[in-house]
């Protein structure tokens, strides 16, 4: 049995191998871990689909494998054990003087897929959900195709090409990117490859910054209350076994400003010309980890209070730190939160996390004097901001999510009794 990489997620084209968890001749039962695989962001194990001996591993860490490729052959049981036994049966039978049974007529394997198929023999198409979508409306069978893209990609102009359609005029390409000068020139250098972690980042912010008009707008908040209200109710946190942080109450004012500017929760189809807009609330929050930036994501944010969401991000924090989340806590946000306060800085501007829309950064708070009327006096001031796509979000509905925002953080009563 020949065992295949199975799909990794949505958009998941490539996985890194970092880890082979067994060797040839070693017995595996159903459900045991086979790989570590690294994939967007997220490290998964891939488990045995049946069991038996392990006969071939055709992978070893750092090689990248797509969904549908053979990564291991697999014998069954019973077979491993006749193969076993064969050889001290066989003097037996000569023995006796019998006639030695007529070879075993091995029944033919099915052919192994070739060219990314799939084992029941239906290639596995790398196509965006748009370009399926363009060929049924054509009437083409996209598993005939093959991509003219990048790694194998379908592309518009395949599609249309099989349905006897111009492809749409395209504008000039973009120039090439010139190669790097030869630094060794220089002094010395050395090289190290990018990990998994790395290889998303790039393709993530590249992405954004080619499809995202961006804007940054800049605001603060008064939070010397909300502190004091932190740190009464820390204590009790901590005997529940989790830490109450700023975070967690941003999480809880970023939900109902979200509730009350849907806009900033949605996202938008250029394709079809509309905007989508979620009921649901999903923040993803950015985790520093030795392996590079990762956005697990707290899901249904509006429903949870305070500590329960202190709980979560403490718990989806330290699995972020381990590599051991699940590509599905990667996925599904609409709205992210940086904050870079317990590192310092005094404001930032965030890239947005295509195809949300907006994204929070937070910074250090400072104590700084401010005005009340008659003097001035000390307050935790808590700068932050909000970068959005400009092509949804104007200036003016940006600035008035940041005072909402702002005057949540500034009024802990009211945050806790929403």
């Amino acid at each position: 049995m020949e065992l295949r990489l199975p799909e990794l997620g949505d958009n998941v084209a490539t996985a890194t191998v970092v880890g082979v968890l067994v060797k040839e001749g070693d017995r595996v039962a159903p459900g045991q871990p086979l790989l570590e695989l690294e994939t967007d962001k997220a490290v998964m194990e891939v488990p045995a689909e049946a069991g038996g001996v392990v006969e071939q591993v055709l992978v070893k860490p750092g090689d990248e494998v797509k969904p549908g490729q053979p990564f291991l052959v697999l014998k069954a049981e019973g077979e491993a054990q006749a193969r076993e036994e064969a050889p001290a049966a066989e003097p037996t039978r000569e023995a006796k003087g019998a006639e030695p049974p007529a070879p075993a007529v091995e029944s033919p394997k099915p052919k192994a897929p070739t060219g990314g198929e799939a084992p029941e023999g239906r290639r596995l198409v790398p196509a965006s959900p748009s370009i399926r979508r363009l060929a049924r409306e054509l009437g083409v069978d996209i598993h005939a195709l093959r991509g003219s893209g990048l790694a194998g990609r379908i592309t518009e102009e395949d599609v249309r090409r099989a349905a006897g359609l111009a492809a749409p005029e395209r504008a000039a390409p973009a120039p090439s990117r010139p190669p790097l000068p030869d630094f060794s020139r220089f002094g010395p250098v050395r090289r190290e490859p990018m990990s998994g972690v790395r290889k998303a980042t790039l393709r993530a912010m590249a992405q954004a910054w080619a499809q995202v008009p961006m804007v940054t707008h800049f605001d603060e908040a008064d939070i010397t209350d909300l502190e004091a209200l932190r740190k009464r109710y820390a204590p009790k946190a901590e005997e529940r076994g989790f830490r109450l942080t700023p975070t967690a109450f941003l999480l809880k004012a970023l939900a109902l400003t979200l509730k009350a500017f849907p806009k900033f929760n949605a996202s938008v189809d250029e394709e079809a010309q509309e905007i989508v807009y979620k009921d649901y609330i999903h923040i993803g929050v950015a985790v520093d980890t030795p392996h590079g930036l990762l956005v697990p994501v707290i899901r249904n944010v509006d429903q949870k209070g305070v500590f329960a969401l202190a709980r979560e991000l403490q718990e989806i924090s330290e699995r972020a730190r381990e590599r051991k989340l699940t590509p599905e806590e990667m996925q599904g946000g609409t709205f992210s939160l940086s904050n870079l306060g317990g590192i310092g800085g005094m404001g930032f501007t965030p890239i947005v996390n295509w195809p949300e829309v907006a994204i929070l950064g937070v910074s250090r708070a400072q104590m700084k004097p401010v005005w009340n009327g008659e003097a001035f006096v000390p307050r935790l001031i808590l700068p932050f901001s909000l970068t959005y796509d400009h092509r949804l979000i104007d200036g003016a509905e940006a600035a008035r999510f940041c005072r909402h925002l702002a005057l949540l953080l500034e009024d802990p009563l009211g945050l806790a009794l929403e």
